[in-house]
């Protein structure tokens, strides 16, 4: 399969609900191409439509309108049958993990299999083998309620790779789990998507889900798409108020965008905070007034902004912006509430 050949494509997707007291929009024009072999992201608050998107990608919930579109194939214009077998191509994990009470770790791995009517033996084979992958060969006749939460979260990651998916697709998987055990987790989602391929979608709350393990994100917004593109871009330079308002710290939201001309310097993993600014100051004999400074790393880069406010008299102000421009420092004219002035 090609580097960027897609696995899932979402055109003009819309979800509406309706109710006896109102009709609920919960997706509106939703459009993305997750390519084959990606971590993708898709992030946003609480009632945003993050969990109805992810079930309509494998028709648990059938849009009102639009079309999804899996390994070049149209759900929408699948049999039940044929769409049973696609959704056996993509695993699901959940939260609160689903597992079943009364079958121990081995036989909650098997039951995907005994539902594709997979022999008893061949079935226990590949369970055991995918319970050494997730690290617990030893827990195999253990139950759920003798288990940790990292520990349920691995045994429903191996139950559902057990039928060979094309797609894992995550559910806010890690919300229930502390720091640690999530760092874990995530560690092991890459390791299979690097091990094996498997295209992953991962839907979530928590931007620092989508640092860790996520090649590209769409941020949804209110049952709409508000930006999309590679992770370490998004995080350098967010331009939708969502965008900001999930990874920027508190302390961004105390800039007083639109008193003062204010520029934003993106870093993008090629350069670093402290010679920019003083190579700033020396070169043009102007101080600066740093207002906001953050930066993460993100495979090895480190990404970020800083918002800088520039000195009242415009024959300095000019010259800083030609410096920039000149060195080729990725910047912008920031505005009211820190969206861009283009």
């Amino acid at each position: 399969m090609g580097e960027n050949q897609s696995m899932i494509q979402i055109k003009n997707l819309e979800k509406t609900f309706v109710t006896k007291s109102a009709t609920v929009h919960a997706l509106s024009d939703i459009n993305l191409d997750i390519r084959a072999g990606e971590i993708f992201g898709i992030i946003g608050l609480s009632g945003a439509g993050k969990s109805t998107l992810v079930r309509c990608m494998n028709y648990l919930e059938v849009p009102t309108k639009g079309e999804v579109i899996f390994d070049g194939q149209s759900l929408g214009e699948m049999s039940e049958k044929e769409l049973r077998k696609a959704r056996q191509s993509m695993g699901m994990i959940f939260q609160q993990f689903n597992l079943l009470a009364q079958r121990n770790v081995l036989d909650n791995v098997c039951f995907p299999l005994e539902i594709a009517g997979v022999a008893k033996k061949t079935a226990r084979e590949k369970a055991r083998k995918l319970l050494t992958m997730v690290g617990l060969e030893d827990k195999e006749k253990a139950y759920p309620a003798q288990l940790s939460g990292g520990q349920k979260q691995r045994v429903a990651i191996a139950r559902a790779l057990a039928t060979e998916p094309k797609v894992l697709l995550c559910d806010e998987a890690t919300s229930a789990l502390d720091p640690t055990t999530t760092k874990s987790i995530l560690e092991l989602i890459k390791e299979i998507n690097q091990k094996l391929g498997i295209t992953i979608v991962i839907i979530t709350h928590e931007m620092s889900v989508i640092e860790a393990v996520c090649n590209r994100v769409a941020i949804i917004d209110k049952s709409k798409i508000a930006e999309m593109g590679e992770v370490s871009e998004i995080f350098a330079a967010p331009k939708s108020k969502i965008g900001r308002q999930l990874i920027f710290t508190e302390s961004f939201q105390d800039v007083p965008f639109g008193s003062e001309k204010m520029y934003r310097i993106i870093f993008d993993g090629h350069s670093s905070y402290e010679p920019i600014i003083s190579k700033i100051v020396m070169e043009c004999k102007a101080p600066i007034n740093i207002w906001f400074a953050e930066s993460r790393n993100l495979n090895g880069n480190a990404v970020g902004q800083m918002i800088i406010q520039l000195p009242e008299d415009e024959m300095i102000a000019n010259r800083i912006v030609n410096y920039l421009e000149t060195e080729k420092i990725r910047f912008e004219e920031v505005i009211s509430d820190g969206s861009t002035s283009c």
